[in-house]
């Protein structure tokens, strides 16, 4: 290996999770701080948590919803077919 050109390595880096959970870790950097750990990932735990950072869960839901909305207004091919044939019959017809 070369020298001189690899990060310093250190087996004790702290984790500091937002949760108030602690642990060591081995890193190139001396502590780390995340949002989320495996004492209080939704994962692990079970329970649902949503981590709202900037309104994405809201931007989500919204967008979700809004296709929601415009799926059920859109008819299917089969009954836009059954709507132009019944039309084009009652032209026929006359």
């Amino acid at each position: 290996m070369k020298k001189k050109i690899h990060p310093t390595y250190y087996p004790d880096a702290r984790v500091t999770c937002a949760c108030g959970n602690t642990f060591t870790v081995g890193a190139t950097v001396k502590e780390i701080n995340v949002e989320l750990c495996s004492a209080c990932h939704p994962f692990y735990t079970g329970k649902q948590k949503l981590v709202d950072t900037a309104r994405r869960v809201e931007k989500f839901e919204a967008r979700l919803k809004k296709k929601d909305e415009k799926s059920a207004s859109r008819k299917g091919k089969a009954v836009k077919r059954a709507k132009r044939a019944k039309a084009k019959t009652k032209g026929a017809k006359k």
